[in-house]
């Protein structure tokens, strides 16, 4: 391609290709340069949220959100399978990724909420409420270091979010195994150990101090009980949390 026609050759590799908006070939595109821009606003303007990118190559070199595309130029865009480190290490920093997450802690989209459920029965730290809007949202994930999880593009495009996935499986368990795959989740970090009303960390409670709240077949079957410092809510290891460590033993995550 010659540098007077105006235009840059963009290549969105692997799965990026079916996030795109707009005619392509294969994920390749012809990108008239009608302004100055970064790639990051090329790309994020081609329907693809930066948080899907996590390797930049132009004319072969490694480079970061903030590149000017030139006429004549070519750039790879790349997934996280197709990038290193994989599976992706949020503790790790990158180019396009500089400060890394000190822990893994989610903020969940409206959209997804059920598997902000599952984080936390898992164990992990998913904030979530329904009534936040994507402002909200980005402010907590920059303020508190969260990784969001959303099927909103618009969301995923804020400036202010570093670290996220556009979610694109429609079923809970889809989800969870889709980010499972893309953080290598092999196991919950504290099953079981965290509320799932007020994603607060449980602690232990004699049965002795919640024995009126309790129905007579779990006050003669349970002994170990589990209540939220928040809401109160009181928590055992009853049938339901069977179920729940087959179902994510199913996706391949270890429960133990």
């Amino acid at each position: 391609m010659s540098g007077d026609d105006g235009c840059a050759r963009l290549l969105f590799c692997g799965e990026l290709a079916g996030l795109l908006r707009c005619g392509h070939a294969d994920g390749c595109i012809r990108y008239p340069l009608t302004r100055r821009a970064s790639i990051k606003d090329v790309v994020e303007a081609l329907g693809v949220p930066h948080t899907e990118i996590y390797g930049i190559l132009a004319d072969d070199t490694p480079c970061g959100f903030d590149m000017l595309l030139q006429p004549g130029q070519e750039a790879s865009l790349l997934p996280a399978d197709m990038a290193q480190p994989w599976p992706v290490d949020v503790t790790r920093s990158t180019l396009l990724r500089p400060v890394p997450l000190s822990v893994l802690r989610f903020v969940v989209d409206e959209n997804v909420a059920r598997l902000a459920m599952l984080l936390r029965a898992m164990g992990f730290d998913a904030a979530y409420d329904r009534n936040w809007d994507d402002a909200y949202i980005a402010n907590l994930a920059a303020e508190e270091d969260r990784f969001v999880l959303s099927a909103d593009r618009a969301l995923l495009k804020r400036s202010g979010i570093v670290w996220g996935r556009l979610v694109r499986s429609r079923n809970p368990d889809g989800q969870l195994a889709e980010v499972a795959r893309l953080l290598d989740i092999k196991r919950a970090p504290a099953m079981f150990r965290r509320c799932l009303r007020c994603n607060v960390a449980t602690e232990s409670v004699e049965k002795n101090e919640i024995i009126d709240f309790l129905e007579p077949k779990t006050i003669r079957y349970h002994n170990t009980f589990r209540r939220c410092p928040k809401c109160g809510r009181v928590y055992w290891p009853g049938s339901h949390q069977q179920y729940f460590s087959r179902r994510i033993e199913a996706l391949g995550i270890t429960s133990r």
